[in-house]
């Protein structure tokens, strides 16, 4: 995973790029600098993503009593987390396809996601990637205040440092607190709820399907509380339903200002007396 720098490294070689080819006179060139932009936009909301796991408006002392309280207010209602690891733990091949699962398949299933959207549905691609940029700073947002995730808590099993395989650093660093919501659940559920709506092939299937994987996958590594996930769902669906209200309201605030400028001014003609 890159860092926050290098990420943002990144975002501005693509601005810098898409500027040339927005310019370029090849028609060609300005229709690949549409993408780059877009690119632009993703590797900026990488770069924030990284940075927010290294700030927080509160240190990390009480991110394990807030983890331990999640743990407490699940109890009864939701399977344990344990209990979930337990399922795969005596299967190492297992652990270590989900570990990896974890670490890549999250930006790469939305990659894939955005550019099959955009090639493929560009009218429906900005109201989607809006919804997508909305979730993530909300989720962001929220994870400034830091909450220890199962794998850094006694009684949880951290499987990526088991075999090897995390991409955060030990214990109760910065980065390893950005458990609540989880973008992970935010993006997958997002992006199978906008394929199962936009595509009629049999392929769609395969969107829920990764959601459903990685809800498992975060919660059996011990990345994720199940209330991580569930917070992130109601953030995704209050942000969808804030970008319909935010486009309703600008077609008609468009609607009304062309009819004001339809309607002729009256006509001040002087009076004659006879």
């Amino acid at each position: 995973m890159l860092s926050w720098q290098q990420s943002a490294e990144v975002a501005g070689a693509l601005a810098v790029a898409g500027a040339g080819l927005r310019f370029a006179p090849s028609p060609t060139a300005r229709k690949v600098a549409a993408f780059v932009f877009e690119a632009v936009v993703i590797a900026g909301l990488y770069t924030i993503w990284q940075l927010a796991g290294e700030v927080s408006v509160l240190g990390p002392d009480d991110a394990a009593r807030r983890g331990a309280w999640i743990a407490r207010f699940e109890h009864g209602w939701l399977p344990s987390e344990r209990n979930v690891q337990n399922l795969v733990l005596g299967h190492p091949w297992i652990v270590q396809a989900e570990n990896l699962y974890y670490a890549t398949m999250h930006f790469g299933v939305l990659f894939l996601f955005l550019i099959w959207l955009f090639a493929r549905h560009r009218d429906r691609y900005r109201a989607v990637r809006t919804t997508m940029a909305l979730t993530t700073l909300v989720c962001l947002m929220i994870q400034l205040v830091p909450v220890a995730p199962p794998r850094v808590l006694a009684g949880y099993v951290d499987t990526a440092a088991q075999y090897g395989q995390s991409v955060y650093n030990a214990g109760l660093s910065p980065d390893a607190l950005a458990a609540m919501p989880s973008v992970h659940v935010a993006w997958a559920v997002l992006i199978a709820w906008y394929v199962m709506r936009i595509s009629d092939s049999p392929w769609r299937w395969i969107a829920p399907l990764h959601a459903a994987i990685t809800i498992f996958v975060v919660v059996s590594t011990g990345n994720h509380w199940w209330l991580d996930g569930i917070v992130a769902v109601i953030v995704l669906v209050a942000c969808a339903w804030i970008r319909v209200g935010l486009a309703a309201a600008r077609m008609h605030a468009r609607a009304w200002f062309q009819s004001r400028a339809a309607v002729p001014e009256p006509l001040n003609e002087p009076v004659t007396v006879q």
